[in-house]
Formats: C-alpha cells, structure tokens, sequence
C-alpha cells in the first residue's frame, strides 16, 4: 500500500519552498512511484507542513536524496516522518477524470 510522507520544515521560507519545487517540480511529476504532493506554510510556528504520497518509502527515500536534499536552502533540513496508508482514493477512480495540475 502507498505512504504517506509527512516532513515538517522548520526556518524553511515561502521562497525557499518555492525555489525548491521550481528546480524538482518537472522531475517529481516523472518520478517512479510518485502519487501526489501539497504544502503550505505554519506561519505561527516558522514551519512548512510537506506531504507527499508515495507507492513506496523507497522511491520516495531515492527521489528525496537525488532532487531534494542537494537542493535545500542553507540550514534547512527537514524532519521527515512515514505512515503507510490504510485506503487511498484519488481522482482516477472517479467516474469523471479532471486533472488537478496548479
């Protein structure tokens, strides 16, 4: 069953987040085993909240040491954490396929 990767990202900025998925957004999409991706920033607490789901802890170990790790900001190092999933539903399973790229 797939993975949840959970990685709490504390000093990390919105434009050191940004330049980060600028450099990897491309490989990420192609990446073997890559399920899906969202962030968004804990402004009270100086931390992003990354999750990523994956089909397997390691494809997601390998992509994050080949893409992401090399490409941190200075001092950055985010504290990573994997849960494997019970159930997974994504939008090919719906009757109606839309893509949901931003």
């Amino acid at each position: 069953m797939a993975i949840l990767v959970s990685s709490k990202v504390k000093g990390q900025t919105t434009e050191g987040y940004d330049g980060v998925l600028m450099m990897v957004k491309d490989a990420v999409k192609k990446a073997p085993g890559f399920i899906m991706h969202f962030a968004f920033p804990v402004a009270e607490e100086d931390f992003w909240q990354v999750y990523e789901v994956w089909q397997s802890k390691a494809e997601a170990d390998i992509f994050f040491a080949k893409y992401i790790a090399p490409n941190l900001p200075k001092g950055v190092y985010p504290k990573r954490t994997y849960h494997e999933l019970h159930s997974l539903v994504d939008i090919s399973s719906l009757p109606e396929k839309k893509s949901l790229n931003y």
